[in-house]
């Protein structure tokens, strides 16, 4: 039994026996973290200098509207260019921003069109960064250990989301908000640096490089001719829609269905955060699971199930149980659903089709609004059973009406 759970953990853990993706890990750990301690700094920095809700949504607005503005362009750069050199200039970008808006917050204070400015900027850098940053993965490692590769990225980044608010809210309430800032910047260095200490073969040839527009275009081609990979794609945005908005409709169950105030749904986000954690530490551990489309479909159709039942129940006690399983089953289907995708996809195109995959960071600010706004009409609860109703018959619908993605395991 502990030889069998020490295999277990080695295979937990595979990819980070590859320096080259230990030192990507590292620094995505570091980066991450400094990046929320960043995002929840600067929403409190608004909120406390002008106590305008508007002000907050526009800020917010001005990072996420890029992302949809120019992801495409990303993936492309990421086909065209060194995907190591592309990404360390797109994060020296960033650090200079978080250099620029730390010393305005520590010498006299951020006007509002300078966090405008940030904020606008730091959508654009990371529109560039998503594509190149997960097209990177598949260089680092075999393809053998490509599925626990994307497991454990996705754990880190839902991990930050639990360290970085909470190193955030201690360091602003006893340092303030401009040392948050100062900490972010610092934490692109650890990414950059570990970037720079990778080693790759020589860069292979290139092909002569497409004008832009027909590269975006060759993508999206791609992406409608080959049937698979269009359902897959779809089965990463319609669920994302309706389904990773339940994270800012809890708000209005902390506030209005269970009254248990900002601690209470601090609470709930928390194990939110935790369970997205432990389905991909699970996944990571299960490479055979994470490359298998039945899984993928379980996993999503889970996650429907769990909205509709939170949805349900008048019970807080059985609330952070629901949620943590609710994290875990949409981590798993988001990280098998990247898996299946990345191994079969061509590696001259992965940077363009994980872009128009990455048009859902976007697909949730409008997915929030819309949730948002049915809420205010049918309440909390109708409109959140509604969406994991929606999320449940579209995965039915595909599992039993799409044999060629149920049928799909590895690179099949």
């Amino acid at each position: 039994m502990i030889r069998r759970s020490a295999s277990r953990i080695r295979t937990a853990f595979s990819a980070l026996s590859h320096r080259n993706y230990r030192l990507m890990w590292t620094g995505t750990l570091v980066s991450n973290t400094g990046d929320w301690m960043d995002q929840v700094a600067l929403n409190w920095l608004v909120v406390a200098t002008t106590g305008s809700p508007f002000q907050l949504a526009l800020v917010n607005l001005c990072r996420g509207l890029p992302i949809l503005l120019f992801v495409l362009v990303g993936g492309a750069m990421a086909d065209r260019l060194p995907r190591r050199r592309l990404m360390m200039l797109t994060q020296a970008a960033a650090m200079a921003l978080a250099i620029f808006l730390a010393a305005m917050v520590l010498w006299g204070g951020a006007p509002l069109w300078a966090i405008l400015t940030v904020a606008t900027g730091r959508g654009i850098f990371t529109a560039f960064n998503m594509p190149v940053r997960h097209s990177l993965i598949s260089e680092l490692v075999p393809r053998h250990d490509l599925p626990n590769a994307i497991a454990l990225h996705s754990m880190t980044v839902n991990l930050t989301k639990i360290i970085g608010p909470a190193l955030a809210g201690l360091i602003i309430a006893t340092l303030g908000t401009g040392v948050c800032f100062v900490l972010n910047a610092a934490s692109f260095v650890v990414v950059i640096g570990s970037l720079q200490a990778m080693r790759f073969p020589p860069e292979p040839t290139r092909a002569p490089s497409l004008p832009l527009g027909r590269s975006i275009a060759e993508g999206v081609a791609y992406v409608r001719g080959e049937r698979t990979v269009l359902m897959l794609v779809l089965i990463a945005l319609v669920p994302t829609f309706f389904g990773q908005p339940y994270l800012s409709i809890l708000t209005l169950f902390a506030h209005d269905v269970f009254q248990i105030g900002p601690e209470g749904l601090g609470l709930l986000m928390a194990f939110a955060a935790g369970g997205s954690v432990i389905g991909a530490l699970v996944l990571a551990s299960l490479p055979g699971i994470a490359a298998s489309g039945w899984w993928m479909m379980a996993f999503l159709i889970g996650f429907g199930a769990i909205l509709v039942v939170f949805a349900a129940s008048p019970f807080l006690a059985v609330a952070p149980v629901l949620l943590l399983a609710a994290g875990a089953f949409y981590i798993a289907y988001n990280a098998a659903n990247n898996t299946i995708l990345q191994m079969r996809v061509p590696n001259e195109v992965r940077g363009r089709v994980i872009s128009i995959l990455m048009l859902n960071r976007g697909l949730v600010q409008l997915g929030t609004a819309a949730s948002a706004g049915l809420a205010g009409v049918i309440g909390a609860r109708w409109a959140l059973a509604i969406n994991g109703l929606i999320i449940l018959v579209f995965g039915a619908l595909v599992l039993l009406r799409e044999r060629r993605i149920t049928g799909l395991n590895g690179g099949d």
